[in-house]
């Protein structure tokens, strides 16, 4: 079987994983989010911080918006946590956020874990 975005999602878990080596766990989620940042820059993974969102119910615009931590390559959502572990609402969040773009795949990041950086996939 093969996996949507292989190797876009083998560069951003790379991106990740280095910032958790140099950060550790127990900041907050915008030093994680500031830090991923400049490691995408540095790997020359395309990227759009927190961009404003449009959501639509029953085909009509809804004044709310809604703002993902990342979306790479312009088709990967990329939400970040730091916090002890991923709950349903997490994942439930990029499940949600993945239907109301229209996106295939979304990464849930969770750097508050110990020992290790959690990372799960969620494709539609």
């Amino acid at each position: 079987m093969d996996l949507i975005f292989e190797e876009e999602t083998y560069a951003i878990r790379g991106a990740v994983f280095e910032v958790y080596k140099e950060m550790g766990c127990g900041f907050l989620e915008t030093v994680y989010q500031e830090c991923l940042e400049k490691e995408f820059i540095q790997k020359g993974i395309p990227f759009i911080a927190q961009p404003e969102l449009k959501l639509c119910y029953k085909n009509e615009l809804l004044q709310q918006t809604y703002q993902p931590d990342l979306i790479c390559y312009d088709q990967i959502i990329v939400e970040l946590k730091s916090v002890r572990e991923i709950a349903t609402e997490h994942k439930a969040q990029v499940i949600n956020y993945l239907k109301a773009t229209n996106l295939k795949l979304g990464l849930l990041v969770n750097f508050g874990s110990y020992p290790k950086v959690q990372i799960e996939r969620f494709a539609l």
